[in-house]
C-alpha cells in the first residue's frame, strides 16, 4: 500500500489472471476511483471500500480486457460510481464516460486522474496518471509489454505509445502496472528505459518489432468469453 500526505493507493490482486486491481482514494475526503475492477473479486474490492468508508466516484478500465471480465458495472450499479474508458472504446455500456487523451478529471480536492491515451497492445488502451503515480495498464509491465496480435493491436502503435507518451515523464513516476506473472508489484519510468528489454531506449523499433513478432504466444483462454461481456462493461447475462 502506498500512502502519501494526500492519497493513499491499494494494490490488489487477482490470481487466476495475475491482474493488479487499485483502489486510490483522498486521505481526508475519502472519495475514491478504482482502476482495472475484476469480477472474480468483486466482493473483496467492495468489502475494501465499505470497511475504509470510501465514496466511489469512479470505475476506470485502461482497455477492454481479454483476459478477464470487468466489475464496473456492478460496482457502478452497486455504488453509483461512473465507468470510465478509452473515447476508442466500442461499447455499449449505457452511461459509460468515453476519456479523451490528457483529459483531466477531478475527484476531490486533493485526487484528480489524468488519462493518456496509449494504443498499442489494443486500440483502446490507455494509462492512468496521478501525481507521480502511473497506472500503465497493459501499455508498459515491469520489463515488458503487452502483447500486439489482437485487438486492433499494433507493434508501431505500442512503441510510439511508450516511447511519446510515458517516457517523457520524470525518471522517478513509479509503474503500477495491470499485470505481473513473477510476483513483481512496481517499477519506475527511469527503471524502464534502462532495463525494459522489449522497450529500452537502447532498443530500435526493428528490434521492438522483431521481439513482439516472435514471441508465439497461445489464444488467450477467455478472449471469447471476455470481450463481449467487457463491451457491456461486465454487465453478464444470468
Amino acid at each position: 500500500m502506498v500512502f502519501s500526505k494526500d492519497i493513499s493507493i491499494r494494490q490488489l490482486f487477482e490470481k487466476e489472471s495475475s491482474t493488479y486491481t487499485y483502489i486510490v482514494y483522498d486521505n481526508k475526503s475519502l472519495d475514491a476511483i478504482i482502476i482495472d475492477p475484476v469480477k472474480e473479486t468483486l466482493e473483496r474490492d467492495l468489502r475494501i471500500i465499505q470497511e475504509l468508508d470510501l465514496k466511489l466516484h469512479w470505475c476506470v478500465d485502461t482497455h477492454l480486457h481479454a483476459d478477464h471480465i470487468t466489475s464496473s458495472h456492478s460496482l457502478s450499479e452497486e455504488l453509483g460510481a461512473k465507468i470510465g474508458l478509452s473515447n476508442k472504446a466500442v461499447v455499449d455500456c449505457g452511461d459509460s464516460v468515453p476519456l479523451a487523451h490528457n483529459e483531466s478529471v477531478k475527484v476531490s480536492d486533493k485526487l484528480s486522474f489524468k488519462f493518456i491515451e496509449t494504443p498499442g497492445h489494443t486500440n483502446c488502451s490507455g494509462c492512468v496518471l496521478i501525481d507521480e503515480y502511473l497506472f500503465t495498464g497493459d501499455t508498459l509491465l515491469i520489463r515488458g509489454c503487452g502483447r500486439t496480435d489482437f485487438q486492433e493491436g499494433s507493434n508501431k502503435s505500442l512503441f510510439d505509445s511508450v516511447r511519446d507518451k510515458l517516457f517523457i515523464l520524470p525518471d522517478e513516476t513509479i509503474v503500477f502496472p495491470a499485470h505481473n506473472y513473477k510476483g513483481e508489484m512496481t517499477s519506475t519510468i527511469g527503471e524502464e528505459k534502462k532495463h525494459n528489454p522489449r522497450l529500452k531506449l537502447t532498443n530500435s523499433f526493428s528490434d521492438f518489432e522483431e521481439i513482439m513478432n516472435n514471441l508465439n504466444l497461445s489464444y488467450p483462454a477467455k478472449i471469447d468469453i471476455a470481450l463481449p461481456a467487457n463491451r457491456k462493461c461486465g454487465k453478464v447475462s444470468h
